[in-house]
């Protein structure tokens, strides 16, 4: 006895629309992975772009400190390394706090994010932008006090 299978073509259309499902969801997942792979980049790229200014932090702070005295320009040095302080605390706090919510393979490697996680990130992508924003001003302003302070002398 001879079996055969007719598809009919109900049968057809069904496994043809399985098909395309299954690629369209395949490749939405794969765009969800990307856009969650560049967001990750793009915080990863804020923080790079400021964590060399780490050292240059210290570096103003040793040059402030001085020209601290109880002047007005004296308290403008301690203000200024205050920032400076605050600037680098928060650098250490964002990325302890960021090593806390992401593993390596997150970040690294590019693995899948929860949905938790990927809300995450983009509470993160917020608070990097402001510890750069805060580096960056605090470093310009401290700078800007040095130079005001030679062209004086």
């Amino acid at each position: 006895m001879k079996i055969s299978f007719v598809y009919s073509p109900i049968a057809r259309k069904i496994g043809a629309g399985m098909a395309v499902l299954l690629s369209l969801l395949l490749t939405l997942s794969c765009v969800q992975k990307k856009e969650t792979d560049t967001r990750m980049q793009e915080v990863i790229a804020v923080h790079d772009s400021v964590m060399p200014k780490m050292g240059q932090i210290g570096q103003l702070i040793s040059q402030l400190k001085p020209l601290v005295d109880s002047t007005a320009n004296g308290t403008r040095y301690q203000d200024a390394i205050t920032d400076l302080e605050q600037a680098n605390t928060a650098m250490m706090d964002w990325m302890q706090g960021f090593g806390d919510r992401f593993d390596y393979a997150e970040i690294q490697e590019g693995k899948t994010l929860s949905p938790q996680k990927s809300e995450w990130l983009d509470e993160e992508m917020v608070k990097v932008k402001e510890m750069a924003r805060a580096m960056n001003e605090s470093i310009a302003q401290a700078e800007s006090l040095l130079k005001n302070n030679e062209a004086s002398e």
